[in-house]
């Protein structure tokens, strides 16, 4: 079985519904289990609610369970061309991964959203794969064969970095049915890779086993 955690921070409900469509693209690989997790929230309620943002009931994630999954793909929305500080802060946690390159080999990816096509979403997705680079992740990106990313008849959030949307200034664009293939493409994308490398894996380690231990 290969696993593949969808984590995400999410505002206004729009990286939600990416996740949910990265989700449906890796769990259509036979033999993948997906989770979505969001990361804690580190803002007073008083605070989220004066600022209209949308609860969201999803389990919150764990830093100590991420070695558990073969393929992390993390959404968040775009903050000056960086990811959300929730999203930032969780990652800052996991420094004992590091320590013990407990997530080397793992897939990594990034989806994002931001206010307008030139909102940083670019920025967004390439500083968010710094840190899992740093952990030893291989990364996977929106290849150019999800051809949606080529229409120039509407806006498309996204790029080759990684899947995104287009919120609009006041938030009240959702995600387009282009923007979600793009997710659903990514996460069929990164699942497949994944998969790929759990069956190598397995293959090598049974070629290491003694006859008697690989036949038992």
């Amino acid at each position: 079985m290969t696993r593949v955690l969808v984590l995400y921070y999410s505002s206004y409900g729009h990286i939600r519904s990416l996740a949910e469509a990265e989700a449906e693209g890796a769990r259509s690989v036979p033999g993948v289990q997906v989770d979505i997790r969001r990361v804690p929230e580190t803002v007073p309620a008083e605070v989220l609610k004066a600022a209209g943002q949308v609860a969201d009931d999803t389990p919150e994630a764990r830093v100590e369970d991420l070695p558990g999954y073969d393929a992390i793909i993390l959404g968040t929305p775009t903050r000056f061309g960086n990811m959300a500080a929730q999203m930032k802060q969780f990652i800052d946690q996991a420094g004992g991964l590091w320590a013990r390159n407990a997530l080397v080999g793992k897939v990594g990816a990034v989806f994002t959203s931001t206010g307008s096509q030139h909102g940083g979403h670019e920025a967004a997705v390439l500083s968010t794969q710094v840190p899992l680079l740093h952990f030893g992740m291989l990364i996977a990106g929106l290849p150019y064969t999800f051809t949606g990313q080529m229409r120039h008849d509407e806006i498309v959030g996204g790029s080759p970095y990684g899947a995104g949307t287009v919120a609009g200034g006041d938030g009240s664009r959702q995600p387009s049915d282009t923007e979600l293939a793009g997710a659903r493409f990514q996460g069929r994308h990164v699942a497949e890779i994944a998969a790929h490398l759990v069956a190598g894996r397995d293959v090598a380690l049974s070629a290491s086993l003694p006859t008697e231990e690989v036949e038992a």
